[in-house]
């Protein structure tokens, strides 16, 4: 019992530094949003080093996974807004 509680109490200090790094992670991501937003980070030399996409290809296999026949339940999607 005394080896599973050790066991237990390093999953649960490795889960709490994951859970840290999740936290830090978005942080990160919100800063560096915000500061390329408003224009503290300038991004274009990285942009211009972006591979090119074509965009007309892209967004066909976009279409290829969105269901266009299926209504939305507007209903059901207000009462989760509300509640």
């Amino acid at each position: 019992i005394e080896r599973i509680v050790e066991i237990e109490g390093r999953i649960e200090r490795r889960i709490q530094t994951a859970l840290r790094e999740i936290a830090l992670l978005r942080e990160y991501r919100t800063r560096l949003i915000s500061d390329v937003v408003t224009g503290k980070l300038d991004v274009r030399e990285a942009a211009a080093a972006l591979p090119e996409v074509d965009h007309l290809a892209a967004e066909d296999s976009l279409d290829d996974s969105v269901d266009t026949d299926a209504e939305p339940d507007l209903d059901a999607t207000l009462e989760e807004a509300e509640a």
